[in-house]
């Protein structure tokens, strides 16, 4: 239930683009309708409308997921707090200049963000969250944990790359081929890699057990 919950947002984005786009009339109208006074000029052409709608939308579940945590009286983790910042932001312009630029580079400023916050803690409070995130859950020793924390680094740096990469490049002019990718590429890509990290640590699990 939270990886649904985590992915709502991402799951939003994509049924509302691909649904906009399949009937840009309907989207249109509601860009216009209710978008017009964020977006510069007031307007856009209708095949700019699935994604600026999309974009809104993915802002408005962020902020639903913050505000239902909140009113659960339960934590909310740094890095919801940290999407909702690069969203709203990198939406926001998305939707201002009506330029899918900017909500583009938003999952690599997003992967950046989380893999620089890890090194941040490792170097200048020697804490090592990843640690601190499933310590409960298993015991290894340092070094090992020290390659986890290196790996996830590796893992957003190389992730972040590759969606611009997608974007910009692979699926150039194409934006539903990259909100594809965005939804079931990078999903993918990342149970592999917990799959197998998860495969590696087990080893280590086994031995302690």
């Amino acid at each position: 239930m939270k990886f649904l919950f985590d992915m709502l947002p991402v799951i939003l984005f994509f049924g509302i683009y691909k649904y906009g786009e399949s009937n840009q009339d309907w989207a249109h109208g509601l860009v216009t309708d209710y978008l017009g006074f964020l977006i510069s000029g007031g307007a856009v052409p209708a095949s700019q409308s699935p994604i600026l709608l999309a974009t809104f939308v993915t802002i408005l579940a962020t902020v639903l997921q913050i505000v239902y945590l909140l009113a659960r009286r339960r934590k909310v983790d740094g890095m919801l707090w940290l999407s909702l910042g690069v969203v709203v932001i990198a939406g926001g312009a998305t939707i201002y200049f009506h330029d899918d630029t900017f909500i583009k580079w938003k999952p690599t400023i997003l992967y950046w963000a989380f893999g620089a916050a890890l090194m941040f803690a490792h170097l200048v409070y020697r804490k090592n969250l990843m640690r601190s995130a499933l310590g409960g859950a298993m015991n290894l020793p340092e070094a090992v944990w020290n390659r986890v924390l290196y790996a996830w680094v590796a893992f957003f740096t190389v992730l972040g790359l590759l969606n611009l990469l997608m974007a910009f490049v692979v699926f150039q002019g194409d934006t539903g081929a990259w909100v594809s990718f965005k939804l079931f590429g990078i999903t993918g890509i990342l149970f592999a890699f917990i799959v197998i990290q998860s495969l590696m640590l087990s080893k280590h699990i086994q031995e302690d057990a």
